[in-house]
């Protein structure tokens, strides 16, 4: 990984934390030299995305209980990151106007994302068409290793925003990239066939576009990825079967 652009000599920026990712979204100044777009890149991106796709369906409809899981899990993470780092430099990014990297900012975003999830469950709870897809895929923290589970879980985190926020952002750079990669990214996660999941996938993969274009890079994303999945995953289950009582 590479660290990611500067803000340039002379950048004027607001003193807050809001005002600075503002500024950084309204200007692209964090995106002053971006990777450029290749043939390369792209054939590499679209490789990667109909086999990820492919893996994607395969291992999140592996029941509960299952063996394959984890494999199949481990695999699609393998897909994402080979797939990533294959099409080129992938960026870390750093604050907006600032020397660190987006540690606390992504932290804050991941707690708001957390709180949206945990309250929109208590009306998920209560409508059993949405809530059983959920609860299938719930189980094989509950039915299976947790501990295996959870590191799965944040290591396709990683995969995931390396590969979307990193190389599918820089493919389509020149193309509205934070809505082409939250598209990308919603359609990939319909293949599971989970509907809540896919508008999980609308609002975190936006919400970590706009971290893309902010900070430069991916560490935000990431951060704010698998800080929220660990909270989904050890908070949601709970939260359903106390709120559907």
């Amino acid at each position: 990984m590479s660290t990611g652009p500067g803000s340039g000599p002379g950048t004027a920026a607001p003193d807050t934390l809001t005002g600075r990712y503002r500024q950084a979204f309204r200007t692209g100044q964090m995106e002053t030299a971006p990777v450029p777009p290749t043939r390369r890149r792209l054939a590499v991106v679209v490789v990667t995305l109909v086999l990820g796709a492919a893996v994607n369906a395969w291992a999140l409809r592996i029941p509960a209980g299952d063996s394959m899981f984890y494999p199949a899990t481990a695999l699609l993470a393998a897909v994402w990151l080979t797939g990533a780092f294959a099409s080129g430099p992938i960026r870390v990014g750093r604050e907006p106007y600032r020397s660190g990297r987006p540690v606390a900012s992504s932290i804050l975003a991941a707690s708001a994302l957390a709180a949206l999830f945990c309250l929109g469950a208590l009306v998920v709870a209560r409508i059993e068409p949405l809530r059983d897809p959920v609860d299938a895929l719930l189980d094989h923290a509950t039915v299976g290793n947790l501990a295996l589970v959870a590191l799965l879980t944040a290591v396709n985190g990683v995969a995931e925003e390396c590969f979307h926020r990193g190389a599918v952002y820089s493919a389509t750079s020149r193309i509205r990239p934070v809505l082409v990669t939250t598209v990308v990214y919603a359609a990939v996660t319909a293949t599971a066939g989970i509907p809540l999941l896919v508008l999980a996938a609308v609002i975190l993969g936006l919400v970590t576009a706009v971290q893309r274009r902010c900070t430069g890079g991916v560490l935000g994303p990431i951060i704010t990825h698998v800080a929220w999945s660990m909270v989904m995953l050890f908070a949601l289950g709970p939260i359903l079967d106390a709120a559907r009582v």
